[in-house]
């Protein structure tokens, strides 16, 4: 009976510290090439960046899961101009929106630390301003204005997206990771006949996992 729970103890502790190596966390932060899609023309990516936490555990050398809390600063950007008679009009508009995201994904290691990962992502929208600036030049003109509008009542607080990623990890903890967060919700506040407006998201990271 001794010898039973002896042997019974030590597969438990056995498999509890065999499970224990499997976690991992760390920071991770990067870049951001951010886009919105849907009912909208004109627009082209804006850059920012995210920062935060990742939180990994492994079932075993191949396969695992991860969950992260990033802040990332999301949007787009607008630039128009137009000339008649030797006057020049350009208007520029820059949409900030800043998300705290909760992506959690499935991962697969391929080979060599090299890793494949998909899963879905809640984001909720902290902040949304609309920074816009306008000038006039030639033919006798030279003016300009500028302002910043909060639009966050405009937009929906919370935003679903599904996240496709590739990783490298590095043994001594460093890693590299690409993702693209595809939007899946409609973020505008507004009446339907408006139309969608949807987040898109380039990240490319950099994080260390203790």
């Amino acid at each position: 009976m001794k010898k039973l729970i002896l042997t019974a103890a030590i597969a438990v502790f056995g498999f509890t510290g065999a499970m224990a190596q499997e976690f991992s966390f760390g920071p991770k932060a990067g870049v951001n090439f951010a886009t919105l899609t849907g009912d909208i023309e004109n627009n082209d990516m804006k850059i920012g960046f995210h920062v935060g936490g990742a939180a990994e555990f492994k079932f075993n050398e191949k396969m695992g899961v991860q969950a992260e809390l990033l802040y990332s600063a999301q949007g787009t950007k607008y630039e128009e101009s137009e000339s008649f008679g030797g006057v020049t009009a350009k208007y520029e508009e820059k949409l900030k929106l800043d998300y705290v995201n909760i992506p959690f994904s499935f991962k697969y290691y391929i080979v060599n630390g090299f890793n494949v990962s998909a899963g879905p992502q809640v984001g909720i929208l902290v902040s949304a301003k609309s920074d816009w600036e306008e000038t006039i030049t030639g033919g006798g003109f030279d003016q300009s204005d500028s302002g910043e509008v909060d639009i966050k009542d405009s937009l929906k607080s919370i935003d679903f997206a599904f996240n496709l990623g590739l990783g490298y990890k590095m043994d001594n903890g460093l890693n590299f990771d690409a993702r693209y967060s595809l939007g899946l919700m409609d973020i505008s506040d507004f009446d339907n006949s408006n139309g969608e407006i949807k987040n898109g998201v380039i990240q490319l990271s950099v994080g260390f996992m203790f």
